[in-house]
């Protein structure tokens, strides 16, 4: 009888640990989806902000676009290297200039972005390809990295739109 209730004893033992071992693998399971679904939670919230970040992109590139056009137009805040000057009339630096000064308070704002922003992204290509590759291939070696990001920054632009703190999006209301 013994024997009968020590296996018993033993099988009991058994089960108990199963038991335990089961609630620790349960318990570890629900922290997991706990876990999970914070992440998703919190992944969540921090993607709701990326149409405010669009904008925020647009309006402060925009701005030292600008900055670009006002040196070449008014030698604002400064004038055009090597000798501070301005550039002279409807020559093509001018015409650069006035794309980059107007067409950057356009996207500024965020005012018929799409069109601007794919004119503007043609401007930068043909600015990288005319006056900056001639020096050589690498963007880094030719001065050319602020055309050719202001040419990818400009196309991204002229496909999504400039976001909600725009003109644009005031109008589609």
């Amino acid at each position: 009888m013994r024997e009968l209730e020590k296996g018993s004893l033993e099988l009991q033992n058994e089960r108990k640990n199963e038991m335990i071992g089961t609630q620790n693998l349960d318990h570890l399971e629900t922290q997991k989806d706990e876990h999970m679904r914070g992440r998703t939670k919190n992944a969540s919230r921090w993607s709701a902000w990326a149409p405010y970040f669009q904008s925020m992109l647009r309006i402060v590139a925009a701005f030292m676009f600008m900055l670009a056009g006002t040196m070449k137009l008014f030698a604002f805040p400064a004038g055009m290297p090597p000798n501070g000057g301005t550039a002279q009339f409807m020559t093509q630096i001018w015409i650069g200039g006035v794309l980059e000064a107007f067409g950057g308070a356009l996207l500024l704002l965020g005012w018929f972005t799409r069109p601007v922003a794919f004119l503007l992204a043609g401007e930068m290509a043909v600015a990288y390809f005319q006056f900056h590759f001639p020096g050589g291939y690498w963007p880094i070696l030719n001065g050319g990295m602020p055309a050719v990001l202001y040419c990818f920054v400009w196309l991204y632009f002229s496909a999504a739109g400039a976001g909600p703190w725009s003109i644009d999006a005031r109008r589609k209301k």
